[in-house]
């Protein structure tokens, strides 16, 4: 682990960064305590309150965990495939929020991502897979369905979708592009989208991933990719007239 600091910079910032290269490169593996905040800090060369700050970073990103105790200390996390996917969503949730990017560019990269799950899911899906996609569609044309019941909805039938390829990386890359470029999404296209044809979509996308027919669920998907565009166009250009 490489202990020495540059004179410019924050020291706290700096030991984090230390330490999570070390975790990362598997010098300090899964579950190994930490040293202790003295050791550390005659490691670094600061002080112990130093220390405890860069140890906070490092909990803020669930790379280490702390525990009381005689057997008490700091220990590299175990970090769960859940936990990564919802940071996932919080910092596509947070780019999108300030702006960061803009809808086309966020419609362009979820689509992208969500067509590499096609094939595989076409050939693994399983029932249980089907089913949620089913419910989905069924709970989409429900009468009286306010719209962020359709949004959440929406975004569980595609979060089953990209589930059925059975691959966690791709899941868990894809948290971001659906869980929270999806809501964008809808929020930006409620008030001009036909649902109708959008669950109509939907529904050739489950025929097709039933069928185990990749090439059709890639056509209805691009369809449905080209009307979420469209829509957002539609909506850029409503705003810009209300604005004069």
């Amino acid at each position: 682990m490489k202990t020495e600091l540059k004179t410019a910079g924050e020291y706290s910032a700096q030991i984090a960064n230390a330490i999570r290269e070390a975790i990362i490169t598997g010098k300090l593996t899964v579950d190994a305590r930490l040293p202790s905040e003295s050791d550390l800090a005659e490691t670094f060369g600061v002080s112990r309150p130093t220390v405890r700050e860069a140890l906070k970073r490092l909990a803020a990103q669930n790379l280490i965990r702390t525990q009381r105790g005689a057997a008490g200390g700091a220990f590299v996390n175990r970090v769960s495939f859940e936990e990564v996917q919802n940071s996932l969503v919080t910092s596509s949730t947070l780019l999108l929020s300030m702006n960061a990017i803009d809808f086309e560019t966020a419609c362009e990269a979820r689509y992208a991502l969500e067509r590499a799950c096609l094939p595989l899911a076409a050939e693994r899906r399983l029932p249980t897979h089907l089913a949620a996609m089913r419910a989905e569609i069924a709970r989409q044309g429900t009468d009286g369905l306010d719209d962020q019941a359709f949004c959440a909805s929406d975004v569980a039938f595609h979060r089953a979708l990209v589930e059925a390829a059975g691959n966690p990386i791709l899941s868990l890359h894809l948290a971001g592009a659906v869980e929270a470029m999806q809501p964008l999404m809808n929020m930006v296209t409620f008030r001009t989208r036909s649902r109708e044809r959008i669950i109509a979509l939907h529904r050739r996308i489950a025929d097709a991933i039933d069928g185990r027919d990749a090439g059709a669920a890639e056509a209805a998907l691009l369809e449905l990719a080209s009307y979420t565009a469209q829509l957002g166009g539609k909506a850029r250009e409503q705003r810009a007239a209300a604005r004069g």
